[in-house]
């Protein structure tokens, strides 16, 4: 996927996710158009609002990127919590610092993970498994039954899973641990943003969505 496809994917999801938010708070007026792609947020530790606003920074990097160079890179923007990480390939290590430079200038980005490799763009192949490895990963997590498998965030780069996500040190360990005994992981990058098991609970609790919320009945 070229940042272009991908970035057509993201500003449909945001556009999805934003008719989903009054639903999710229990608006019965609100229109339901949306509320399959909405379905992550109820499980998700951030809110709301910080999961739209995650996706709108992954667009408008994406799109400063390309902006500036377009095919000459192949590169993932993932934003969790305000906190970006950077993956796939730049030609240059000039290029790599540069990106990074240009991902700092978007607007309420906290920090930046720049993992960028410098080498060519992948190959359709190579993404493609390691979009493979991802769904292994997220498979494990769920058999696993050691943590909600919604709250830890799989990103694959030429084999290399980075884990993103609000979790406590527990959570982060377990999910290590499942990750470097899939087959085909070749590196665990832990890039969590550890909570302690109290807070954890909080945001379980703040993300479940209210007993009495009800969808907008179909027109």
């Amino acid at each position: 996927m070229n940042i272009r496809t991908n970035i057509g994917t993201k500003v449909r999801n945001l556009a999805a996710l934003a008719l989903c938010v009054p639903v999710l708070a229990g608006c019965v007026g609100a229109a339901v158009v949306g509320v399959g792609a909405g379905a992550l947020m109820l499980t998700d530790r951030r809110n709301s609002e910080t999961y739209i606003a995650d996706e709108g920074l992954e667009i408008r990097a994406l799109s400063r990127i390309n902006d500036k160079y377009g095919d000459k890179v192949h590169i993932n923007a993932t934003s969790y919590n305000r906190m970006v990480l950077l993956t796939g390939e730049a030609p240059t290590e000039a290029i790599k610092a540069d990106v990074e430079k240009i991902v700092a200038g978007v607007a309420d980005v906290k920090s930046i993970s720049n993992e960028l490799a410098i080498a060519g763009p992948s190959t359709y192949s190579g993404r493609s498994n390691d979009s493979y490895i991802t769904s292994k990963v997220k498979a494990r997590f769920v058999d696993a039954n050691k943590f909600s498998p919604n709250v830890v965030k799989v990103v694959t780069e030429a084999g290399v899973v980075f884990l993103l996500g609000l979790v406590s040190q527990s959570e982060a360990d377990a999910a290590v641990e499942i990750t470097r005994t899939t087959g085909g992981v070749l590196k665990v990058v832990r890039v969590f943003e550890i909570v302690s098991p109290e807070k954890a609970k909080v945001l379980d609790k703040n993300s479940s969505p209210a007993p009495d919320a009800k969808a907008a009945p179909r027109q």
